[in-house]
C-alpha cells in the first residue's frame, strides 16, 4: 500500500509541475504576442479609454503581478474573462470542448481498430507482399501532411464523388472525413510500431516452444505474442490518443469543425489571453491523466512494473 501511494504521490508530483511549467509558457508567449487593447477599441480612440480598457482587463499591472494573479486564479478553476466572447474563458472553452471530445475519441478508435490488426497481420506475414504494401501505406500516412490528407479527401470524397459533407459538424457524416483525416497519422504510427513490437515477440523462446507444441500461428499470436507485446503498443496508442485530442487544430480548420484548436487559433489572433490559456491548459491535463492512465495500465499487463 506506502508503494502504491509514493508511486501516485510521484506521478501527481510530476503532473502539477508539467502544468504549472505549460502556464507559465503559454502566459509568457501570449503576452509576448502584442497588446490586444488595439483590437477592442475603434483606430482613433482617445489615450484615456486605452488607458481604462488596459486596467479593466488588468494589463496596467507590472507582468510579475499578472503572473501571480493568473496563478492564483487557476489554481481555483478561474481563467478570466474573454476579452473577445465577454463571459468567462472556461464557460466559452467547455462548449467546444464536445466537439474535439467527439472528433479525437471518433478518430482514435477508428485508427486502432484498422491499425492494430493491420500491424499483426504484416508482422505475422513478414517481407509478404501484403506486408510491404501495408508499411508503405502507413509510411505515406505518416509523412503526408494532415491538412494535404484532409483536402484531398474533400476533393476526392466531397467534391468528385458527392458523397459526404465538407465543413461543419451535425450527423456522423459530417464527422467521417474529419476523423479519418485526423487518425491515419496516429494510424500509419500505430501500425508500424505494432509490427515492430509483434516481430521482437515473436523471435522469443517460448513463442518457438508453443509453435513446436503444435498450437496453429493465429492460437500462438493471440495468446503468447500479443499480451507480451502490449506495453509498446499500449504507449504508443496512449500517446497518440493525447495527441489527437490536442493536437487536431489543423484537422479543425481545414474542415471548419468547431472544436477547442479552432477556437485556439482564432483566440491567438483575437489575442484573447484568456480563452487560449484555459483551452492549453485543459489540453495539457487531457494528456497528463491519458499518461497517468498508461502508467496503471503497465502495471496491469506487467506485474513487473508495479509498485512495491
Amino acid at each position: 500500500m506506502r508503494g502504491v501511494l509514493a508511486f501516485l504521490g510521484q506521478r501527481l508530483l510530476r503532473a502539477l509541475i508539467a502544468l504549472w511549467l505549460v502556464s507559465t509558457v503559454v502566459f509568457v508567449v501570449m503576452r509576448l504576442s502584442g497588446d490586444p487593447v488595439p483590437l477592442l477599441l475603434p483606430p482613433d480612440a482617445p489615450r484615456s479609454e486605452i488607458f481604462r480598457v488596459r486596467a479593466e482587463l488588468g494589463l496596467d499591472r507590472p507582468l510579475p503581478v499578472q503572473y501571480a494573479t493568473f496563478l492564483g486564479n487557476v489554481a481555483r478553476g478561474d481563467f478570466g474573462r474573454s476579452i473577445h466572447f465577454r463571459e468567462p474563458a472556461f464557460r466559452v472553452v467547455r462548449g467546444y470542448l464536445p466537439a474535439t471530445l467527439e472528433l479525437g475519441l471518433t478518430a482514435f478508435v477508428l485508427a486502432v481498430l484498422v491499425a492494430v490488426p493491420v500491424g499483426v497481420f504484416s508482422a505475422v506475414r513478414r517481407n509478404s507482399l501484403l506486408d510491404h504494401g501495408a508499411m508503405g501505406v502507413a509510411l505515406v500516412g505518416q509523412s503526408a501532411p494532415t491538412f494535404f490528407i484532409g483536402i484531398l479527401l474533400i476533393l476526392l470524397i466531397s467534391l468528385k464523388a458527392g458523397l459526404l459533407p465538407t465543413y461543419g459538424r451535425g450527423d456522423w457524416r459530417h464527422l467521417v472525413l474529419p476523423a479519418l483525416t485526423l487518425g491515419i497519422f496516429a494510424m500509419a504510427s500505430i501500425a508500424r510500431l505494432t509490427r515492430s513490437a509483434v516481430l521482437e515477440v515473436l523471435r522469443a523462446d517460448y513463442v518457438r516452444t508453443a509453435r513446436a507444441k503444435g498450437l496453429s500461428e493465429w492460437f500462438v499470436v493471440a495468446k503468447h505474442t500479443l499480451k507480451n507485446a502490449a506495453l509498446p503498443i499500449v504507449t504508443i496508442t496512449g500517446l497518440q490518443f493525447g495527441t489527437l485530442l490536442g493536437g487536431a487544430v489543423v484537422t479543425e480548420t481545414v474542415f471548419s469543425w468547431p472544436g477547442m484548436g479552432r477556437l485556439a487559433i482564432h483566440s491567438i489572433y483575437n489575442r484573447d489571453y484568456p480563452v487560449v490559456q484555459c483551452a492549453v491548459f485543459l489540453s495539457a491535463v487531457m494528456f497528463i491523466v491519458i499518461n497517468f492512465a498508461i502508467d496503471l495500465l503497465y502495471g496491469f499487463l506487467d506485474p513487473r512494473a508495479r509498485p512495491r
